[in-house]
């Protein structure tokens, strides 16, 4: 059991409640920091809870697994150091213990905390034992061990893959490529990481034409920094050096960021997060495992986390400038679209050679509606890309809104003609250029087609019906608006835009008293993209017909203009 004394030496500082407080209070507020991922909240309150409550085994996992969330591995291996002393510690207790053993090359030690009966899960718990045993020079031992797992079903892959690594570490890269090339080829070769590791193994055999050929048809012509370093060296004949993995420690931390990666996607995003920070304790060198700590805590809404974790990846690292674009991406999701730009900013100075940097600068400066800007930045990374390709139908669609906002319909017009071409029948691109058209009055019937067909790609999508029902409209053909009018709104009934336009077609055919009411919604609901908020007060108080005419626009139809009702 937890003694409290020495549970009160572990926390140092934390306040520990005199003996019979009230705990509900902090339990209930420790739950609910669990259920919301916020870490920060949970380290507090599950530490106040421990020192009252030192033999909770919910209480021990909880603060176990903040602390770990939090990157305290200090606390966190003291406190582990303890619970595995319990009778059937908890997985989570094991796997940090585990951890902290490696990190110290104790690898006999993390072997009997196995042998005497602690669950790490059947894929670490292997996994652990055979990289174990290579720290411990028993490499037959080993890829025992690694045959052994793989005769689990589902787990073939990753026994083969982690028995791979271990025989390169050994120098037996011919074992490692008989692997890397056999049953499971597709499974190893499905990673960037085991792509890299086979690229690696692969040159040490001097087989440098198969590692580049392997290069590019994984990765494609534009590669990143790390990538272009390594295309660089095998085309200059070089023998790349195998640093997938460098020790036995690294092969542990390779076990915990495999098994981050595989159940990041399942519902428990916090347990993969503490496999990804253990990983990371273990090969602090490693960036992948930050940036998918990174990636895990801005799913999880943790931003701040997620913004320190992204800046932790040295500033010479090979992926820094993925933490970079990682980072940027938290802001924007935090709402700090401005310090996200200056991150892409300087990041474009440092890598001016990346179209990724440029488009993603581009979609920043477009999201803060600085066209003009975000135009110039698209147009580099258009630069940089050379051929358009299928794939690169965003950055022309997204180039050619920048464009067409900053009031260059000139150089937009063709920008969607190009990123139709590269992407025949896609739904956004064939409603805005559709919109602008009738917005435009220009190529009414081809206007009307486009948009018909985006309808009948995504009939879900309110905005693109709601495209429909304003092309209709510009048309005069003011009965079919409003069928495609109301869906629109029924779809997506709080967006203003929408709301606005149909008080517009319900007036078009005389239902005065709807319009207006539609138009009201439309105020409460607003702000909203494209809503002039003062023009749907003058029609409200004027009428449509008034606006229009005050407007210099051409009346409406007069056929379907009511007397009122």
């Amino acid at each position: 059991m937890l003694r409290p004394l020495l549970l009160a030496a572990l926390l140092g500082s934390v306040a520990v409640p005199p003996a019979g407080a009230d705990v509900a209070g902090p339990y209930l507020a420790a739950r609910a920091a669990t259920v919301a991922n916020d870490y920060a909240a949970g380290v507090s309150y599950y530490d106040r809870l421990l020192a009252a409550m030192p033999e909770d085994r919910d209480v021990q996992d909880g603060a176990l697994l903040t602390h770990v969330a939090m990157a305290d591995f200090d606390r966190a291996g003291a406190l582990a150091a303890v619970m595995v002393t319990q009778k059937n510690p908890s997985q989570i207790a094991t796997l940090v213990m585990l951890a902290q053993d490696a990190k110290t090359g104790d690898f006999a030690k993390g072997i009997a905390l196995l042998d005497g009966g602690a669950d790490a899960g059947a894929l670490v718990g292997g996994l652990y034992r055979a990289w174990a045993l290579v720290g411990e020079g028993q490499m037959g031992d080993a890829a025992k061990a690694f045959d052994a797992l793989a005769q689990t079903s589902g787990l073939e892959g990753f026994a083969f893959y982690h028995k791979a690594l271990a025989l390169a570490l050994v120098g037996d890269y011919e074992g490692a490529e008989k692997i890397f090339t056999g049953k499971y080829a597709q499974v190893l070769n499905g990673t960037r990481r085991g792509i890299l590791a086979h690229v690696q193994v692969l040159s040490q055999l001097e087989r440098g034409p198969e590692a580049i050929k392997l290069l590019d048809s994984s990765f494609g012509p534009n590669l990143d920094p790390e990538l272009t370093a390594i295309r660089a060296g095998l085309d200059n004949k070089e023998t790349l050096p195998f640093t997938a993995i460098r020790s036995a420690a690294d092969g542990e931390a390779e076990v915990f960021y495999s098994v981050a990666q595989a159940i990041n996607s399942d519902s428990s995003t916090a347990f993969a997060l503490l496999h990804a920070r253990l990983a990371s304790w273990l090969r602090p060198a490693d960036g992948d495992a930050l940036l998918l700590c990174a990636a895990i805590l801005e799913a999880q809404k943790q931003y701040d986390l997620a913004i320190t974790t992204y800046e932790q990846v040295p500033a010479d690292s090979p992926i820094a400038h993925a933490a970079k674009l990682g980072q940027a991406e938290v802001l924007v999701q935090a709402g700090r679209v401005d310090d996200a730009i200056g991150v892409l900013q300087a990041l474009a100075k440092a890598h001016p050679e990346l179209p990724s940097v440029w488009a993603t600068l581009g979609d920043d400066l477009r999201r803060q509606e600085r066209y003009k800007e975000a135009a110039e930045a698209y147009d580099k990374a258009i630069a940089l890309l050379g051929e358009p390709e299928p794939r690169d139908w965003f950055v022309w669609y997204a180039r050619a809104i920048a464009q067409e906002r900053s009031g260059q319909w000139d150089k937009a017009e063709p920008g969607f003609r190009e990123a139709l071409k590269l992407s025949p029948e896609q739904p956004s691109v064939l409603n805005y250029l559709g919109y602008s058209y009738v917005e435009k009055k220009l190529n009414l019937d081809e206007a009307l087609d486009m948009i018909k067909r985006a309808v009948a790609a995504q009939p879900d999508q309110g905005y693109i019906v709601d495209s429909l029902g304003w092309a209709l409209y510009r048309l005069g053909r003011y009965d079919e608006s409003v069928v495609q009018m109301e869906k629109a709104v029924e779809l997506d009934p709080t967006e203003p835009l929408l709301n606005d336009h149909l008080g517009d077609v319900y007036w078009a055919v005389g239902r005065k008293r709807e319009a207006e009411f539609q138009w009201r919604r439309a105020l409460n609901l607003g702000p909203g993209e494209d809503l002039d908020l003062d023009r749907v007060r003058k029609k409200l108080d004027i009428g449509l017909d008034a606006v229009l005419k005050a407007e210099g626009a051409p009346p409406l139809h007069p056929a379907t203009v009511h007397a009122g009702d």
